[in-house]
């Protein structure tokens, strides 16, 4: 695949906090309705990765593009806006709010009110939705926050840890959402639940203190040895 078949490519990406750098000149690409893995162990600089790509943290060097469009230096909002979406790992909803509110904060920033395609995904939602969103389990927390990230129908979904500590059902049921959102979103998925992973992945980079190691491709051999070869 070339740059110019990518939606989002990184190029030589430098990132550092205070004097400890933490990435060293990372690229990856990815295409259009693709499901990218991030593999690594803990403090290899995935989620660093996730959050230098949405904007909040700003590289020191390198590029990042979306469509052609320079990332770097933007407001984490507007690269929401042009279509990337950034789920984080710790599961933070608001949580005073009931899940109907949340999705109305997803909405109001997007105009995008069509909860039915949530719904579809998650229909467990609207069920609750007159609970408050503290009272979610993680399993339920993590649906609503993915809900509430494809309002707008991003490109992009960058999705951060997304089956940690949830129950085997739950990690299935994603697995087949993330399936089905890939007919339309790309997505980029830090996950250390391999067979998960290799499941689903068209690519997967693994990465150690910071360096991209390997990149295997679907082409290829994406199994769960492969990739806990790197790690």
């Amino acid at each position: 695949m070339t740059a110019s078949d990518a939606i989002l490519n990184v190029s030589d990406l430098n990132v550092a906090y205070g004097e400890s750098k933490v990435l060293f000149g990372v690229g990856l690409r990815v295409a259009p309705s693709a499901i990218v893995a991030c593999v690594g162990r803990n403090g290899a600089g995935k989620t660093t990765l996730l959050k230098s790509i949405a904007g909040f943290v700003k590289p020191r060097s390198g590029t990042v593009s979306f469509g052609g469009t320079d990332l770097v230096g933007r407001a984490s909002y507007d690269i929401a806006k042009l279509g990337v979406k950034y789920v984080p790992q710790d599961k933070k909803v608001f949580s005073d709010l009931t899940v109907r509110e949340n999705l109305e904060l997803g909405s109001y920033s997007t105009q995008d009110y069509d909860w039915e395609r949530v719904y579809g995904y998650f229909p467990k939602l609207r069920q609750l939705l007159d609970r408050k969103a503290g009272y979610l389990s993680g399993g339920e927390r993590q649906m609503l926050m993915i809900g509430r990230a494809i309002l707008g129908r991003p490109q992009v979904l960058l999705v951060d840890e997304p089956t940690e500590g949830l129950a085997p059902s739950i990690v299935t049921h994603l697995k087949d959402v993330f399936r089905d959102l890939s007919s339309s979103t790309a997505l980029v998925i830090v996950e250390q639940n391999l067979p998960l992973v290799c499941a689903i992945s068209s690519k997967v980079y693994a990465l150690k203190e910071g360096h991209i190691v390997a990149e295997l491709s679907r082409g290829e051999s994406i199994t769960v040895d492969a990739c806990e070869r790197y790690l």
